[in-house]
């Protein structure tokens, strides 16, 4: 059986438009109070699992976590596609951002959704949506952006945080004081606070590491002291892009090993938990099947083999795919089930494969994600 794809009552797409609702008055998906000033928080990385795991060193976090305070990160749960369909509010059948790494068919080429943008990769047109923060503005409502300041003039910025002003931030704890003064700036607004901390530690230690239990218990003290400053019409949420599991190397398929998996495959995309595979132009209906098949009878254990037909009629990519967006898409999917990760050894060194934490396919450590509310909304 395929993943469910409606799991949860909420999804990323609903956190931001639905901030925009409650600053303008409105109802809204998440039931937020009015307020005057909205605060979004994204730990990129923090999955429920994991905080409820290490629930001891998050004292502020973990006490609001419940099975009503949560929500789904959609597929693929990688950042490129789950931040932006945070700041679009759309899906990526719609927005176009549909892997780590994805097809640029006008080009031939595998590009990097996060750090590939060049002058041939158009932030403008590539990511194809109005973010909220746009459209806040044509209401009149102040959008601000606080990161890194080494994410200010990088692609991925200019595609998918477009119509806020960026404000840089060392820390977290720096970023949220910067988010504290724009609060204090004037009326009614949404900022926008992202914390790539927890994610990197992971990606390099792992989530079970001791160095994430620290990182955790700093954005923890971080966020608790922010949410103290909060005032009756400020409301604030915390949520994450994704989820994160542990895979060691010894778990590491190196698929292209199989000839027959590989046999005419152009391009390889995607991210280690989810292959999007792509096919020779000229490859045939027959070809195409007998692969897929060979694919199935490897990998059916441990992995949803599925075709892009399939994925897009099962709402893998959100409840519509454009069809600009469909080439975008692998011919092919291989999301793992289980505890494992996918590698090309043509393409990939062995630091390459040095990654522990991991994230891609539809596990609910990788999916599910706190959705949490402090100061106006608190429960």
């Amino acid at each position: 059986m395929l993943p469910a794809t409606k799991s949860h009552r909420f999804s990323l797409a609903d956190v931001l438009p639905s901030c925009l609702d409650a600053v303008s008055g409105d109802a809204n998906t998440l039931s937020l109070a009015p307020v005057s000033k909205a605060v979004v928080v994204v730990i990129d990385g923090l999955g429920a699992a994991a905080l409820r795991a290490r629930a001891g060193h998050a004292r502020t976090l973990a006490p609001l976590l419940s099975a009503r305070s949560t929500l789904t990160a959609g597929f693929p749960t990688t950042t490129a596609a789950a931040l932006t369909t945070i700041t679009t509010g759309e899906h990526p059948g719609v927005h176009g951002l549909v892997g780590y790494t994805a097809l640029d068919p006008a080009h031939d080429r595998v590009v990097n959704q996060l750090s590939g943008w060049d002058d041939r990769l158009d932030p403008a047109t590539w990511q194809r949506s109005r973010t909220v923060f746009e459209r806040a503005g044509e209401l009149g409502v102040r959008s601000a952006v606080v990161a890194a300041e080494q994410y200010r003039h990088s692609g991925f910025t200019a595609a998918v945080l477009r119509g806020a002003d960026f404000h840089g931030g060392r820390s977290l704890a720096d970023r949220l004081e910067r988010a504290r003064e724009i609060l204090d700036g004037g009326d009614r607004c949404i900022v926008y606070v992202y914390a790539p901390e927890l994610d990197k530690t992971a990606h390099s230690h792992g989530w079970q590491s001791s160095r994430w239990t620290q990182d955790l218990e700093v954005a923890d003290s971080a966020v608790g002291g922010f949410a103290q400053t909060l005032r009756r019409d400020e409301g604030l949420l915390v949520t994450a892009d994704h989820g994160v599991l542990d895979v060691p190397e010894s778990a590491h398929i190196l698929f292209d090993t199989d000839p027959e998996l590989i046999d005419g495959i152009r391009f390889v995309a995607g991210e280690p938990r989810c292959l999007q595979l792509h096919f020779e132009p000229d490859a045939t209906a027959a070809h195409r099947a007998t692969v897929l098949e060979r694919w199935r009878t490897s990998e059916s254990e441990r992995a949803w083999v599925v075709d892009r037909e399939e994925a897009i009629s099962s709402g893998w990519f959100g409840p519509s795919v454009d069809p600009e967006v469909v080439p975008r898409i692998g011919d092919l999917l291989i999301a793992a089930r289980k505890r494992i990760a996918y590698y090309d050894s043509r393409l990939t060194s062995r630091a390459g494969r040095s990654m522990v934490g991991q994230h891609g396919s539809w596990s609910q450590d990788e999916t599910e994600v706190p959705l949490l509310r402090l100061g106006a909304w608190r429960q």
